[in-house]
């Protein structure tokens, strides 16, 4: 059990999982609001020997540093690669920290809303940003159907969109870091960046945050008259090719701000930004519970184990 375990912002965990980190911990401290610099975060860890986050706020090694009672941080968000994180994993492991994260909790809600934004191009539901009635992408109205859309990045969301897109009959290609034999299995074609650009009329980006893929020569292989998706939690792109790209006709859609970088392209016609994160859904929130606590129960009884070894 911890000595006093404090999440310094909100975690999303649901009322149960909340009442159970009591049984886990001597005091418990959750925060309702985010801190709003270095010191507030210092101060609401104080002697802490147990931290939770969520993606929101960044603890760094001048963080980490100021509290020295913490052996363990819980990353109550997706946690792909240390570069990724919004914890410096390396000076918490230097300092006999443990850290750990979740993954695959919220993507359920992505591929329900790329499908669902992706029907409605197709067909011309709804209306454009600017309030106006959309007319559909092609033209007339058309189905998923024989689409040619391809995959950046082909993870558990992303072979999960690959999935969802070959059910409704596109011809699915991707492009990963490594070949993905049991996609290729289900028909999906491997293809280098710059040739599944050049092929696909959609392409969605689904990549870990703070990677950039899409450069100029992208771009321009890339073309016009495409749409874009981008499900990660930071742009995929450089921003000088991509605005002179958006400025044509073509389309991006993502969920958050923080997928399309810049506030002032919210209000460029061609940006379809909901600006609420899709994997945020109420069943997202029981995995992501479960999964923080499953995390937290195990490295206790590690450590239990660990304190019974060096008694005998």
């Amino acid at each position: 059990m911890f000595k006093k375990l404090v999440a310094i912002e909100p975690v999303s965990l649901i009322p149960t999982a909340e009442k159970k980190l009591h049984s886990l911990a001597e005091e418990v401290i959750l925060y309702e609001d985010m801190p709003s610099s270095v010191n507030e975060i210092v101060e609401r860890i104080g002697d802490a020997d147990a931290v939770l986050l969520s993606y929101t706020t960044t603890l760094g090694k001048d963080d980490i540093a100021q509290c020295p009672n913490i052996v363990y941080i819980g990353m109550c968000c997706s946690l792909y690669t240390p570069e990724s994180a919004n914890v410096d994993i390396e000076y918490a492991n230097s300092k006999n920290i443990t850290v750990t994260g979740i993954r695959d909790y919220g993507d359920e809600g992505v591929v329900e809303y790329v499908i669902s934004e992706l029907v409605s191009a197709l067909h011309g539901f709804g209306t454009n940003p600017d309030g106006s009635p959309r007319t559909p992408w092609n033209g007339l109205p058309s189905e998923i159907t024989g689409l040619k859309a391809g995959i950046v990045g082909l993870g558990k969301s992303g072979g999960m969109i690959a999935d969802a897109l070959h059910f409704f009959g596109a011809e699915v290609s991707y492009y990963s870091r490594t070949r993905k034999p049991e996609a290729e299995d289900k028909g999906y074609t491997y293809l280098p960046l710059q040739e599944l650009l050049s092929e696909n009329e959609v392409v969605i980006t689904c990549l870990n945050k703070n990677t950039i893929l899409l450069h100029d020569a992208e771009f321009k292989a890339f073309g016009n008259h495409k749409i874009l998706f981008n499900t990660g939690l930071s742009p995929a792109w450089d921003e000088q090719p991509f605005n002179a790209w958006l400025n044509e006709d073509n389309r991006v859609y993502c969920d958050t701000l923080g997928a399309l970088g810049d506030k002032a392209l919210l209000d460029h016609p061609h940006v379809n930004c909901v600006n609420i994160s899709v994997g945020r859904t109420k069943q997202a929130f029981d995995r992501l519970s479960e999964k923080v606590l499953d995390n937290i129960e195990s490295y206790l009884k590690e450590e239990y184990a660990l304190s019974c070894a060096d008694m005998n």
